[in-house]
């Protein structure tokens, strides 16, 4: 984080970081089971037998309380058309966004949107019994899962923005990013008031008014108490920057050391978790391109994901996703959000960290020279380290795809993993060869010894030097090697070769867009 402010701390203009998104469910803990279902309608309100009818009527009583609630607050409510809204290229947040700005202008919260529709869901269906009974109105409640209707309340809290309105700081966002403030100390305190006691308050607050309704006799009776879970959180850490130009190099040169760097042993580091063969869910890289043209590097780990996208022009954002907070030791309940909060800042920051650590590496044409010179150790002349050498780029890969080792890298560990990724023989690439290679390494100060031991690790110069041989060798030198059998078409080649011609083209005419816009 650290590295990544000293790199581009002119051209930020805002840094800060904070939850983007809670998912929570609530639920009445005795209102969950089927013989709290048999107590609550039988002992509770008289009724008996338990019909389908019974239940129904219990459903549509608060479906015509919020028709009447909609009908005497001017709450516009619809069914969701999802066919409809992505024919126009809408999501359901789309579609409601302007009754949100209407509500913004008058400075009001309250519910401004309802949304109906048929989704799957647990509910309790009632069964008769099959056989002869004893009591010819027993019935059997069971808990299954079906379709039925759902109510999506959108809700203006007031929240953080509401918070810095109060504190009379001013600042401008668009969607749920903050674009600008007057004070980024006060808006970083906001984010991190943000409390499971805060959010605890808001939520009886509004499942109270928006909820199920209960009497007095229902809450005399049973303990209508709610309970809230953890079902997906994301935590970003957002970039803005004062200009638009410097955005777009960033992302992109980030997302392909990206895709080069982050292998399998650094995704586990910077997560925090623990990698073996019993491992649950993905563990990969994938940049992925959406809508709009915009692409969005993912990095996926058990049931986590990072992504790193831009947006609004001069906004970058580094945000973690989690599904399943087992994968990070957490339970799901909410009281839980202090300590993921305290390990998602973490893991943000060594994402971030690690991004800047490889963006800190120039091509210096010099450096190579330097590199291939050779260097005097006492009285021995070791050889420098050149750019054409395939033993030495074999060995650089392997060492910084495998990631940094806690006991470091054993000779024999790292023989191994060069044959086993290069699929090479003993004979070919002997121990003996490996030897020369890390004494080259060590006297150029990239690699060094810990302690006593026989094993090594690179040195925060060498992983700099390692990426740029890397880069240099497959940006450079591997297209250069391609173009040679892989030439542009020339104008006396024959028809097919038209639709490579017209690929070649437009690709040029992209890239001088790109090039116009940005300068």
């Amino acid at each position: 984080m650290d590295v990544f402010t000293q790199l581009f701390g002119q051209l930020l203009g805002l840094v800060y970081h904070c939850f983007d998104r809670i998912v929570i469910q609530g639920y009445l803990p005795l209102l969950t089971r089927e013989e709290h279902i048999v107590h609550f309608f039988r002992d509770v309100h008289r009724i008996y037998p338990i019909t389908k009818q019974a239940l129904a009527a219990r459903t549509q009583e608060y479906q015509q309380w919020v028709e009447a609630f909609a009908r005497n607050d001017r709450i516009p409510i619809e069914w969701a058309d999802n066919k409809a809204l992505k024919a126009k290229g809408l999501t359901r947040e789309d579609y409601v966004r302007p009754y949100c700005r209407r509500m913004e202008r008058r400075k009001r919260y309250g519910p401004y949107f309802i949304f109906k529709s048929l989704d799957q869901g647990p509910k309790f269906q009632v069964v008769v019994p099959k056989g002869p009974t004893q009591d010819p109105h027993y019935r059997i409640i069971r808990r299954t899962r079906g379709r039925y209707t759902h109510y999506y309340f959108y809700i203006r809290d007031e929240g953080l923005a509401g918070e810095l309105e109060r504190a009379g700081v001013p600042f401008r966002r668009d969607d749920n990013a903050f674009l600008a403030t007057g004070d980024v100390a006060a808006l970083q305190a906001a984010a991190d008031r943000l409390s499971p006691a805060i959010i605890h308050k808001r939520l009886e607050y509004w499942t109270r008014v928006l909820g199920p309704k209960f009497s007095d006799t229902d809450r005399a009776a049973i303990n209508v108490r709610r309970e809230y879970s953890l079902n997906q959180v994301e935590y970003a850490r957002n970039f803005v920057f004062r200009r638009a130009f410097p955005i777009h190099h960033i992302f992109e040169r980030a997302c392909e050391l990206g895709v080069f760097r982050l292998t399998a042993d650094v995704i586990t580091q910077i997560f925090g978790v623990r990698k073996h063969r019993r491992m649950r869910g993905k563990l990969h890289t994938m940049l992925e391109k959406v809508d709009h043209g915009h692409h969005v590097l993912r990095v996926y780990c058990k049931s986590l994901v990072a992504r790193m996208y831009e947006k609004f022009s001069t906004f970058l954002r580094v945000e973690i996703c989690v599904n399943r907070l087992h994968d990070l030791g957490l339970n799901k309940g909410l009281d839980n959000l202090p300590a993921l909060r305290k390990t998602l800042m973490a893991a943000t920051d060594r994402l971030v960290a690690f991004e800047a650590e490889m963006l800190n590496v120039h091509v210096d044409f010099p450096v190579f020279q330097r590199f291939a010179l050779p260097i005097a150790v006492g009285h021995t002349r070791i050889p420098g380290i050149k750019i054409h050498d395939t033993r030495m780029m074999r060995l650089f890969e392997v060492l910084l795809h495998a990631g940094p080792q806690l006991a470091g890298w054993r000779t024999a560990k790292i023989h191994t993993a060069i044959l086993a990724a290069f699929g090479l023989t003993a004979d070919r690439y002997s121990l003996t060869q490996l030897r020369y290679d890390l004494r080259k390494l060590k006297a150029h100060g990239l690699l060094q010894r810990i302690g006593r031991t026989y094993a090594y690790r690179l040195t925060d110069k060498g992983i700099r030097a390692g990426t740029l041989f890397i880069l240099f060798h497959k940006r450079v030198c591997g297209p250069l090697a391609n173009s040679l059998f892989q030439h542009r078409p020339e104008d006396r080649s024959p028809q097919p070769a038209k639709i490579e011609k017209a690929s070649h083209h437009a690709d040029t005419a992209v890239q001088h867009l790109f090039d116009l816009l940005a300068a």
